[in-house]
This record gives C-alpha cells, sequence and structure tokens, in this order.
C-alpha cells in the first residue's frame, strides 16, 4: 500500500510503527508541521505552519485553528495530488490538530483512519476534578463541548479510528465507540528494563546509584494536571521521615494540559514559594527536560516512582516505569487502574488524600518488603500485555493491513 501518516510532530505514535510499514514493503510517507525538525523513520513532507488567526476569545477558537490546521493540511495534499499524481491508499493521521479533517475532499477513495487519543468530556473526567485547579464551571464545561468539535468530526468522518487504552477509547461517544481499536503503543522492554548497575549523574557532579535512596518524578511539564502540586506538598513529610532520600525530579516548566498559574511564571515556583522554608532543596533536583538515555537511568536508579494524573491521557512514562521494574505509587484514577492494581503491582493512593501520598512514599522509601515482588509483577505488567514486539506492534500491524484494498 501507499501509507500516509500524518501528525504535527512526527513521529509521535508512529515512531515504531512507520518504519515497520516500511519494512513490509509498503511505500509511507508522513506529512508534518514544517517547524517540526524531529529525526523521522520515514521520508518526511512538511506543510506551512498555519498563521495567527483573529478568531473568537472563547467558544470558536479551538475549532477555528483545527480547522486552519486542517485546510493547511489538505492543501499541502492537494499539491502532492495535482503536482505529483500521488494518491495514498491509506492515510493515517492523528485527530487532536485537525489535520485530516478534509482529506476526505482531497482524496475520496482512501482509507481514513485516526489515532484516536482521547475525547473532552465535560463531566467524570479532568474537568471539574480538581477545584483548587479548575472549578467544574458552566463556562468550563460549555468551552469543552465547544473544543470536542473536531475530535468528534474527526472519528465520524473516519473509516476506523484506534485508541491507546480502555479509558481513553472510552472517552468518546457510546455513538462512535464502535469504530474503535484499542491498541497501546507499545514499550521496548527489552530497552526499558532494570538495570542494577545503572547510575545516573547530577548537575552537581553528585552520582545516584541503583539501591539508592531516591524518589523519582516525571512529566512533560511540571503541572497539576500530572499531580505536580500533590507531590511537592508531600515532600516536607517525607524528606523529614526520610533523611537520606533525593528527590529527581524531570520536566519543563511550562503547561502542557492545563494552563499556568496567574500569580507565578510556573507552578515550580508557585509550590516553592509556598513550601518556602519547609524543604530541603539540597536533596530536591529539578532537572528540566533531559535525553533518554538519562531519562531511562533515572527510572532505572528510582526506589519510588511517583505518577500522579488526573483523569486524562495516560502517560508514556508510567508504562516505561514500570516496564523498568518501578516501585511505583501511583494515584488511584480511572486511566491508572487500567494498569496499576494496589498491592499486586504498585501501590495506590486516592489523588487528593495528602497523608496517604506520603505514607506510601515513605513506606516505599524505607525499604517496603513487597517492593521485589511489585516491582516484578510491575514489569511483567508491560511484558505480557504491552510489549512493543511481542504484543503492540504485531498487533497495529496487523489493523492497519487489515484496510488493505
Amino acid at each position: 500500500m501507499k501509507i500516509l501518516l500524518i501528525h504535527q510532530n512526527f513521529p509521535g505514535q508512529f515512531l515504531h510503527l512507520a518504519p515497520a510499514l516500511a519494512a513490509r514493503g509498503h511505500h509511507v510517507m508522513a506529512l508534518t508541521d514544517e517547524k517540526n525538525q524531529r529525526a523521522s523513520p520515514v521520508r518526511v513532507l512538511r506543510y506551512k505552519t498555519p498563521g495567527a488567526l483573529d478568531l473568537p476569545p472563547m467558544l470558536g477558537r479551538t475549532y477555528g485553528e483545527m480547522a486552519e490546521r486542517g485546510w493547511v493540511a489538505a492543501r499541502g495534499c492537494r499539491a502532492l495530488r495535482d503536482r505529483h499524481g500521488y494518491a495514498p491508499d491509506l492515510i493515517f493521521g492523528h485527530s487532536g490538530w485537525g489535520e485530516t479533517l478534509f482529506l476526505r475532499e482531497i482524496w475520496p477513495e482512501a482509507k481514513l483512519l485516526v489515532y484516536a487519543e482521547l475525547m473532552y468530556r465535560t463531566r467524570g473526567h479532568d474537568v471539574g476534578f480538581d477545584p483548587e485547579i479548575s472549578p467544574g464551571s458552566d463556562e468550563a464545561r460549555v468551552g469543552t463541548v465547544a473544543r470536542s468539535a473536531h475530535l468528534i468530526q474527526g472519528l465520524v468522518q473516519a473509516d476506523a479510528g484506534l485508541s491507546p487504552t480502555q479509558y481513553q477509547a472510552k472517552s468518546f461517544p457510546p455513538e462512535l465507540r464502535g469504530k474503535l481499536t484499542v491498541i497501546h503503543d507499545g514499550i521496548d522492554t527489552q530497552k526499558v528494563r532494570p538495570d542494577p548497575q545503572a547510575e545516573l549523574a547530577l548537575p552537581d557532579g553528585r552520582k545516584l546509584r541503583a539501591g539508592d535512596e531516591v524518589l523519582t518524578y516525571v512529566s512533560r511539564s511540571l503541572e497539576p494536571y500530572r499531580g505536580f502540586h500533590r507531590f511537592m506538598r508531600a515532600l516536607p513529610e517525607v524528606l523529614r521521615a526520610r533523611p537520606n532520600a533525593q528527590v529527581v525530579l524531570v520536566g519543563a516548566d511550562g503547561a502542557s494540559y492545563g494552563g499556568l498559574p496567574k500569580d507565578t511564571p510556573s507552578w515550580r515556583e508557585k509550590l516553592l514559594a509556598e513550601l518556602d522554608g519547609r524543604l530541603d532543596l539540597a536533596r530536591i533536583h529539578f532537572l528540566g527536560r533531559v535525553p533518554y538515555s538519562h531519562y531511562l537511568a533515572l527510572l532505572q536508579v528510582s526506589r519510588v516512582h511517583c505518577y500522579l494524573t488526573y483523569p486524562f491521557v495516560l502517560s508514556w512514562s508510567l508504562t516505561e516505569a514500570m516496564a523498568a521494574g518501578c516501585y511505583v505509587v501511583g494515584s488511584d484514577t480511572e486511566p491508572v487502574r487500567e494498569l496499576v492494581r494496589d498491592g499486586e503491582n504498585g501501590r495506590l493512593v486516592p489523588f487528593f488524600d495528602q497523608p496517604a501520598l506520603e505514607a506510601a512514599l515513605i513506606r516505599g522509601l524505607a525499604g517496603d518488603p513487597e517492593a521485589p515482588r511489585l516491582r516484578a509483577a510491575a514489569r511483567d505488567t508491560i511484558r505480557q500485555g504491552y510489549d512493543l514486539h511481542g504484543h503492540c506492534l504485531p498487533r497495529l500491524i496487523d489493523w492497519v493491513e487489515s484496510f488493505a484494498p
């Protein structure tokens, strides 16, 4: 088949699938934003980044931005069609940024698949989940309905969709779930694995090694959606109870999902100000974003890995932490419960129960006698259901090839 993959930040979720399809003899190309300079395993074409639009302040903004990106992507595809005679048999694009919205009009005969990552919901998910940060007001719910339009349109137009977890698939309306297949992107458990010889050099020159008393936290951005505020507020008691513990955080100061605080430039600065005088800052290490090899070493030296999240998209970092054999303390929220079972392959605590979080972190750092069993079970969970080469990638290939003309 001639397969066109579309993702504004390619390769994204197609990192392993794209070269695997090419290796099977398919002609695979990718379309992405011109500003995306990530290395690609296949030939990449780029569309012009959409310019700024004069849009309404709330309800029409998201759809306008996504529709504009969709039209820019469609114009790029039209050029491929008209100037080069290109006609894909199959298009597979992420629906989150609107890039697939108008491709039916360019290639009506092509099969159209979408990566359906999450449908925004007004109740039972992130909206109103954390009243301290974002109350579930009428305005918030109405805004959520408005910014869901392009996601619904994208899946309605598609022949089928793919979601990485059951929780994320269930976020879509019942009327559309029949179009969805659930297959995780997959974790390379040969690369992401425990390493008793692992070590991580900190910016101050200190080295942390597997077996040390290390508490880890990872998020693309340090923000409430990933429980950063709950984690930080647990640290005074954790550091008091464990005087030898070192805390290492990976993540940028921006906001990937929620907004920034109104009174400080970042959530990190806000929480440090809130906890001023209560933290031993010599034992807390903010690394920002790090190379993948450093991130993997961090997981391998971790004695306790904390993963907290609103009911939202599940992070790759949780599946990778489990594959690395981490002792996971996670939030008892629906996306986490799909992978972590309390007392079986990790520890779960209610998202808002600060004493429970502190106790669970202290218990793990002190050397929970159940830790070896929980670590092994966490890795087994990923190897048995989320392994890239043994499970996920073969299923992804079969699913894509099932749409061959």
